[in-house]
């Protein structure tokens, strides 16, 4: 991959979890249900990345560093409860995974 490459994808990863960073009111069952993924896998991604690269990084330092603040944090001040709707859309468009 050349540095032109590398250094657009990154600023494209950073707008990405920056946006997300300022959407609190888009709930992480939400992006499951109409993306596919969500801030957590996001960040599971980031800690893969960084474990293949010898870098030692768990689930927790990754998603601070998705979320921009200690995930429990986050949970506390921004998620909600998933309603019955969520729930529901969540475990139909997860069937088949």
């Amino acid at each position: 991959m050349d540095q032109q490459t590398l250094e657009l994808e990154a600023a494209a990863f950073r707008r990405l979890r920056d946006h997300l960073r300022t959407r609190t009111d888009v709930q992480n069952i939400d992006l499951m249900n109409l993306g596919g993924f969500c801030r957590n896998c996001l960040s599971n991604w980031y800690m893969e990345a960084a474990n293949e690269k010898g870098i030692e990084m768990d689930k927790m330092q990754a998603r601070e560093i998705v979320y921009g603040m200690p995930f429990d944090e986050w949970k506390a001040k921004y998620q909600t409860e998933a309603s019955a709707e969520q729930q529901a859309a969540f475990k139909d468009s997860h069937k088949d995974h």
